[in-house]
This record gives structure tokens, C-alpha cells and sequence, in this order.
């Protein structure tokens, strides 16, 4: 059914897209959001009762080009959700089918036709920010919760979403809005009988805004490792149990394991999560040295691959044989990885005593292992989980990406000017300037003054139909 001319132009802010995954599946939906949502919706199905808001009605896709009467190819349930009480706050639709492309297409292809237009990437949730139903924080975990890979992350999501960032923010937003609100009032009215505010009250308050911020750029270090993951490179020279523990920590048999050394030719990765932190585990070719003509040539590039590896690891585990003396090569890694989070694994102690003075693995932490019997994994899981994580424990409304440290950086930079500016009786007017860029910088936290064409990019990462 096609609709008059006038109405395609009110239309033009009305979206439709496909908000399931691409293929088949049980269920899949297409959403419109928009002015003329609800009015394109009813020429896409058959319903069994009027739309209403917040309710789920029965309809019948119906297929108007198949020549037969009734036209029906598939069922549908569709929700209306009324302006502002909706997801964008606008008029939305979600119509969900049987998950067939087909009938999804055919849907979409039908609801473009009567005037909405394809959504871009983002612009559901694009919509929600701009409308004031989510701050750009929440916009930004709304895409977090979608590619969450561990329970970790989806919680980690969950609760920006529900706002816990934000809620740590605005008390020192407020705080700090206060003062440059005193200032402002002492020069506006500075010919009156308002008194100019002390140098030591407003050095009191600059320094009460300090300690909640820096609480919360030190939880970054976790936020991040949460958000991201790490990536772990398990490497030493042949035949130390590399593969055998790397398959013990993904609990199976991914890296092949034979008593010949230099079995791995080249790096193995697997992704696991230890305690909803994500690790990229790479099991690498073992180390050694020698002639390059003495050297095979897939093990001198699987040795290549696996000095690759240890140089861009975030962490790095060494394995030793506890059966056989340190070596100069081992002495070598130790030294490479000095000042790196990295942790000594002393391999085979099911065959003989494993322990090494701190001096010789370089004051590195140790974990006695043994691959064969499982002695010593969940230490050595421990270990890693505190390397990760530096000992930082999980809390609500941690910042998980530069763009949100850097915030909180640049806020702490612009109170540290205002506070020497002030000790150095530098007139209000310059310290507010100060004052002004810290504001702005929690501003773009959560959305307020943030740019379009930062806007543009975060939601260019988003997925089209949400």
C-alpha cells in the first residue's frame, strides 16, 4: 500500500532496520522508530487488534504480491511503544518474526517503501542520547553489553548502563559547579556589599574535588583489563611444558604436546576468561639459540613468531624445568621482561624440587607447576589474575576507555592550574578559565558538550538496528 506524497515527507525522520543478527534464527525483529512508526507498522501486517501502547498484538505478515487472497507467509508480534516512553523516545515499532532473511527483508524492503529510511549504525541508541534518555556514558555501554564476551564485562556494561559512572561524576560536577558559581557572583556583583570569596575557602574546595577524582581514574587500570582483556604470552625453551600448561589453563587439549622438543613450530592462541577477565593466551615455539643453518627452517620462524609475541604481550609467563639447571638463554628472558608484569612457572615439580632464590629469576614471583598433575594451576591462575589486575578490585562506575580517562585526566589538570593560580593570587577571573575546563571536561564524559564528530564516531562502532 502505498502512501500519499505529503506523508513521505513526515516520514523523513522515521528509521527502520533489522535489529537481530544477519541469518536464520528462532526470532528476529525489525524496529522502526520515528513519527509515522506506528502508522507504516500497520500497513506491514495483518492485526488481530488495534495497536496500543506497551502492548503485544498478534499479526500476519502478508505477501501483497503473491496473488493469493489471503497473502499470509508468515506471524508476527508486535509492540508499540508510545513517544516519549520508548527506547528513543519517540514512537517505536519492533515487529518480530521467525527469524527467516527472507521474511526480515521483506519486512524492511516494504517499510522503506512507505517512506522510512534505512537507520545508520548507532542511530537507535544515537537517538536516545540526543533525546536526554541516556548520557553518552550509557549510550556508550548500551555497544559494551552487545560485545560482551565474559559475565564480567556484561556486568561491567550493565552497570553503566544503569548509570554508575555518571553517579560518581555528578556529585564533584556539582561541587564544582558551585564554586565557579560563587566566583562568578563576587565579580558580577563586586561594586556591592557581596564579599569576594578567601583564597583559603576556595583553595578548601578545589582540594575536597581532587580525592573522588583521582579514586576514579585509578580504577581505569582494571576498567580497561575488563573491557579489552590481555594478552598472555606463555613462552622458555623446548620441552619445559609450555604447550602442556597453556592447555591446562584453556582446560583442553588445544596445543599438541609430545615428548620431542620443538613439537610447536609456531604461536597458538585461545581466548579464555579468568574471573571475567578476557586473556588472549599464546603458546609460543620453544626458545633457543643456535646456527641458523643448525635450524630448521619452520623452528627458526615459529622462534621468530615467538620473540614477536613476547614483545607485544601485556603479560608474560616463563617456563622453567625444574628437572634441568637455568641456562644463559633463560637468564636472557628474565632480562627482557624486566620491568614487565611477567611470572617465573617452574615446570615438572611432579619429577623433582622447583625453587630458585629471587635473585636468580630476577626477583620475579614464582609459582611451582606441574602440567601432568595439575599441581599448582590455580596458584598459578591466582598469579595472573593479581598481574592482570594489579591487586585492583572491581567496583561500580569504573572508567573502561581512554576517552573516559583522559576526561578525568584533563579535569584534574585544569583543578591543579586553578589551585596554583589561586595560591599565587592570580585574579578570579583568570582562575575561572581553569574552573571552565575542568567543567568542560567532566561535560564530555557524559555527553553534554561533546562534539559531533566525536558523536559520530562512537556510534559509527555501534551495530545498524540499535
Amino acid at each position: 500500500m502505498a502512501v500519499p506524497e505529503s506523508s513521505l515527507e513526515a516520514t523523513i525522520d522515521t528509521i527502520a532496520a533489522i535489529s537481530t543478527p544477519p541469518g536464520r534464527g528462532g526470532i528476529g525483529i525489525v524496529r522502526l522508530s520515528g513519527p509515522l512508526a506506528a502508522s507504516i507498522a500497520v500497513q506491514l501486517v495483518r492485526l488481530t487488534h488495534p495497536l496500543e501502547p506497551g502492548r503485544a498484538r498478534l499479526a500476519d505478515v502478508l505477501d501483497e504480491d503473491s496473488g493469493i487472497d489471503a497473502g499470509r507467509i508468515d506471524e508476527a508480534l508486535v509492540t508499540f511503544f508510545g513517544a516519549p516512553h520508548s527506547y528513543t523516545s519517540e514512537d517505536l515499532v519492533e515487529i518480530a518474526a521467525h527469524g527467516s532473511p527472507v521474511v526480515l527483508e521483506l519486512l524492511l524492503n516494504r517499510a522503506l517503501d512507505l517512506g522510512a529510511r534505512l537507520a545508520e549504525p548507532g542511530e537507535f541508541t544515537q537517538r536516545a542520547f540526543l533525546s536526554g534518555r541516556l548520557d553518552l556514558t550509557q549510550a556508550e555501554a548500551v555497544r559494551d553489553l552487545i560485545e560482551a564476551q565474559t559475565l564480567m564485562q556484561a556486568r561491567q556494561a550493565a552497570s553503566q548502563l544503569g548509570g554508575a559512572l555518571s553517579r560518581r561524576v555528578q556529585p564533584v560536577k556539582q561541587d564544582l559547579v558551585e564554586l565557579i558559581a560563587l566566583l562568578e557572583a563576587g565579580i558580577d556583583f563586586a561594586e556591592d556589599d557581596i564579599d569576594v570569596t578567601p583564597q583559603t575557602e576556595i583553595a578548601r574546595r578545589i582540594e575536597e574535588l581532587t580525592p573522588p577524582l583521582l579514586a576514579l581514574e585509578a580504577t581505569f587500570t582494571r576498567g580497561r583489563i575488563v573491557h579489552d582483556g590481555l594478552t598472555l604470552a606463555i613462552v622458555g625453551r623446548p620441552n619445559v611444558g609450555k604447550s602442556s600448561l597453556f592447555n591446562r589453563l584453556v582446560e583442553r587439549d588445544r596445543a599438541i604436546v609430545t615428548a620431542t622438543p620443538g613439537t610447536t613450530r609456531d604461536t597458538v592462541s585461545e581466548r579464555i576468561s579468568l574471573e571475567g577477565i578476557p586473556l588472549e593466551l599464546v603458546d609460543t615455539a620453544g626458545l633457543r639459540a643456535g646456527l641458523r643453518e643448525a635450524l630448521e627452517e619452520a623452528e627458526e620462524l615459529g622462534i621468530v613468531r615467538s620473540r614477536e609475541a613476547l614483545a607485544d604481550a601485556a603479560l608474560v609467563i616463563v617456563v622453567l624445568d625444574a628437572t634441568q639447571p637455568l641456562n644463559e638463554e633463560e637468564r636472557q628472558l628474565f632480562a627482557s621482561v624486566e620491568g614487565r608484569p611477567a611470572i617465573v612457572a617452574i615446570n615438572k615439580s611432579d619429577l623433582a624440587p622447583a625453587a630458585l632464590a629471587p635473585s636468580e629469576c630476577d626477583g620475579l614471583p614464582q609459582v611451582t607447576t606441574s602440567a601432568l598433575t595439575g599441581e599448582g594451576i590455580p596458584a598459578l591462575r591466582e598469579r595472573i589474575l593479581t598481574l592482570a589486575t594489579g591487586g585492583a578490585a572491581a567496583e561500580p562506575g569504573m572508567l573502561t576507555s581512554l576517552r573516559h580517562r583522559n576526561a578525568i585526566a584533563t579535569t584534574l589538570a585544569a583543578l591543579s592550574d586553578a589551585a596554583q593560580a589561586n595560591a599565587n593570587s592570580i585574579p578570579h577571573e583568570m582562575i575561572l578559565l581553569d574552573l571552565y575546563r575542568a567543567l568542560w571536561a567532566l561535560d564530555s564524559l557524559t555527553g553534554q558538550t561533546t562534539s559531533d564528530d566525536i558523536l559520530n564516531l562512537i556510534f559509527a562502532t555501534f551495530c545498524i538496528g540499535k
